[in-house]
């Protein structure tokens, strides 16, 4: 079993920058490849970066390439979402996942609860 803890969400301005943390517990949780998704409001969950286990390998959706960058710190068992140059878009609640598979239709076995961005223009 893994839990996850997403914080750092919060209101900033368009072009702003924000930084979320996926802090991961378990027995695992050092050994799983890890995903960030996020749902706006009437809208499906969509898939916006994931990052190997060990940290070697990145995906990102388009929409967010050259402005967001996953990273992890395995000795800390945190996974981070570094979000530059914010649009009114961006706005939702972004989800961490984690699970044995990778890649950008990776399916994930554990859910965190999610956190609130919202991006005013």
């Amino acid at each position: 079993q893994v839990q996850l803890v997403e914080s750092g969400g919060g209101l900033v301005q368009a072009g702003g920058s924000l930084r979320l943390s996926c802090a991961a517990s378990g027995r695992t949780a050092s050994n799983v490849n890890v995903g960030w998704f996020r749902q706006a409001p009437g809208k499906e969950r969509e898939f916006v970066a994931a990052i190997t286990r060990s940290g070697g390998i990145t995906f990102y959706a388009d929409s967010v390439k050259g402005r967001f960058t996953v990273s992890r710190h395995n000795a800390k068992n945190t996974v981070y979402l570094q979000m530059n140059s914010l649009k009114p878009e961006d706005t939702a609640v972004y989800y961490c996942a984690a699970g044995r598979e990778t890649g950008t239709g990776a399916k994930y076995d554990y859910w965190g609860q999610g956190t609130q961005v919202t991006v005013s223009s």
